[in-house]
């Protein structure tokens, strides 16, 4: 191997070592329902925006804390699709 070879290579490795940390999944970070304001719900449900935060956020005020995550579908605005895609980020406690 020459030298030019194995110095594109040492560089190679080297860039993959200090740049693959950064592209690493990371799991999100989980919100919960029965806690969360609604900046923190606006911020971490995909689809969700301040108004329909604020509408879970009232929602929760109104009925009592919910006791597992379908029953966000009780919140107008609020469907499977959304639910599906968020499952995994959202928890009651």
């Amino acid at each position: 191997m020459n030298y030019r070879a194995f110095l594109s290579n040492l560089i190679l490795c080297l860039s993959f070592l200090i740049l693959s940390p950064l592209y690493a999944h990371t799991p999100e970070a989980q919100v919960n329902i029965n806690t969360a304001s609604a900046e923190e719900l606006a911020t971490h449900i995909t689809g969700v925006g301040p108004t329909r935060a604020q509408a879970i956020v009232n929602y929760r005020e109104q009925h009592g804390p919910f006791t597992q995550v379908d029953d966000l579908l009780a919140v107008e605005g609020i469907g499977e699709v959304t639910l599906e895609r968020n499952r995994n980020v959202l928890v009651v406690q």
